[in-house]
């Protein structure tokens, strides 16, 4: 899995090469100080003192030019490096590389940021010189933030302030056990400061569209490996096949109704697992670990990319190791009108299953 950090940077560079027009940029500085939230018994002992670090951002600012950037209230998008110092030498550092989008309301002095990119941990868990580490089991994980501001900038000389509150989170989304992850929140402050261009622009409206469509029928393939939460038990290819139908509402959502069929081969070694080492429990070694499952969900669109939110419920599931429930939170780019990439994860509730890497065909 060496090639996942640069899947991530691609992602996040390919939103600043959207735009061609009007070219306005800004950066921020933040510091922030916080705390680890103990959602898992298993980081306790990890949990030895308040996180602090800070977020550097690059940000395009858009005016209009395209119309989607109206309909959004101009968002800014744009590339953040995050440095995190989480107080102890067991549980290792982070820095994170991030794709975003920054999105603003009450008359722009509220900045809702969305964060999606990879970081790195400089001490995972080892079973000889690190075991206590269960939060994070390589040094190259998945991450998310999230960071909510009052915004005032321009207060002198392109200069302004930030403050507010952020949320990350840092997973191995089960691509290698052990993958307990950490959820942190913090209060931040900060400056920002907008570079002086030649352009002299102003925002462009766009009145909304009615937007009539019929019904759309989907194909996507997602696969990935992943492995069990028993360290050391080896990592697995999995593949999912989904069809759904989609109504477009409007010119940023839709609505989904379809099926999944998943084939993970961790599951059937973690059966056989359980088995063997949770005999008295009396488990089936041969269970089927196939899985078949209907859902509904949403689908924002943003230009070209696409944010896919799904709940899920089981209809075959012999092997019945999480519940009946499932979710997915995944991003896609639009190739073309009809094929998307894209990556999600799976989890059931705060248990994270597999990121997933698909294609997608929309007719």
């Amino acid at each position: 899995m060496r090639f996942l950090p640069y899947v991530f940077v691609f992602f996040s560079l390919s939103l600043l090469a959207q735009e061609k027009n009007l070219k306005q940029y800004s950066i921020d500085a933040s510091y922030f100080y916080g705390s680890i939230l103990p959602h898992h018994t298993n980081i306790l002992h990890l949990i030895k003192g308040h996180p602090e670090g800070g977020i550097i951002s690059f940000n395009r600012k858009t005016f209009g030019s395209q119309k989607w950037e109206a309909w959004y209230n101009y968002p800014d998008y744009g590339l953040s490096f995050q440095y995190q110092d989480n107080k102890n030498p067991e549980l290792g550092n982070l820095y994170g590389l991030y794709g975003h989008f920054n999105f603003y309301f009450l008359n722009r002095r509220l900045q809702l940021r969305v964060g999606q990119g990879i970081a790195y941990n400089t001490n995972p868990y080892d079973r000889e010189t690190n075991y206590r580490n269960q939060a994070y089991g390589m040094h190259y994980m998945p991450s998310t933030y999230f960071m909510l501001n009052y915004h005032k900038p321009n207060i002198w000389k392109g200069l302004g302030v930030q403050a507010g509150m952020n949320f990350v989170h840092h997973s191995n989304a089960n691509l290698h056990a052990p993958n307990t992850s950490t959820n942190t929140i913090a209060f931040n402050i900060g400056l920002n400061y907008e570079l002086v261009t030649k352009d002299s622009v102003a925002y462009i409206p766009h009145e909304k569209e009615k937007l009539t469509e019929p019904l759309r029928y989907n194909a996507v393939f997602r696969t990935g490996v992943n492995e069990s939460d028993v360290i050391n038990s080896g990592q697995y290819p999995f593949y999912v096949a989904s069809l759904y139908v989609d109504k477009r509402i409007n010119q940023k959502s839709a609505l989904q109704f379809g099926t999944d069929v998943f084939w993970m081969e961790y599951l059937r070694e973690f059966i056989r697992y359980e088995a063997i080492a949770y005999f008295e429990l009396h488990h089936d070694p041969n269970a089927d670990y196939r899985r078949v499952g209907v859902f509904a969900g949403h689908e924002l669109f943003i230009h070209k990319l696409a944010i896919d939110t799904q709940m899920g419920y089981y209809v075959y599931d012999p092997s019945n190791k999480f519940g009946k429930v499932y979710q997915r939170l995944g991003a896609k780019y639009y190739i073309t009108k009809n094929i998307s990439a894209g990556v999600s994860l799976k989890t059931h509730i705060s248990r994270a299953e597999a990121i997933e890497f698909g294609v997608g065909l929309r007719l």
